[in-house]
């Protein structure tokens, strides 16, 4: 297993910048209202939610099982693109967790939640969050179908 992310401790939920509240990649279940509940502060008026969820087709294809191998580098990538985000956006806090090991469908793969002071900001934060992760994450997806055959996808 990779390692388990970090998480600022709550000391620090009354400083004036934006911190990461926890950037990890894990095999356990990621529940979005956790990381939702980690980036609540009264400073936000506004919380962004994506939860990138495992589906039973691709492409057209019936899919059987699906699961995640990431690189060992991929707690240090997620981490960076964490605080690369924070750094570009006026982020109050953000939470983003991506789930490696076999996943069921309709679970959680990827859930990022940013909290800025107004919507237009954790709209577009939270969007290149997710963007970023899928360039960036060394992780590589591997599917099987229906069908029998297999296909392992370089992205997130």
């Amino acid at each position: 297993m990779l390692g388990e992310g970090i998480c600022v401790n709550n000391d620090d939920m009354n400083d004036d910048r934006g911190v990461i509240r926890l950037a990890e990649v894990t095999e356990r279940v990621i529940e979005t209202t956790f990381l939702e509940a980690l980036v609540v502060d009264a400073r936000a008026g506004a919380i962004v939610s994506f939860s990138g969820n495992v589906r039973d087709h691709d492409h057209g294809r019936s899919v059987r099982t699906l699961s995640y191998e990431g690189h060992p580098s991929a707690q240090a990538v997620l981490t960076e693109i964490a605080d690369e985000i924070e750094a570009r956006f006026d982020v109050v806090r953000l939470a983003v967790s991506h789930r490696i090991g076999p996943i069921p469908m309709g679970e959680a793969a990827l859930v990022a939640v940013v909290a800025t002071v107004h919507r237009g900001e954790a709209f577009a934060a939270c969007e290149e969050l997710v963007n970023t992760v899928k360039e960036r994450l060394p992780v590589w997806k591997h599917q099987i179908f229906t069908d029998g055959a297999e296909e392992w996808v370089n992205c997130a």
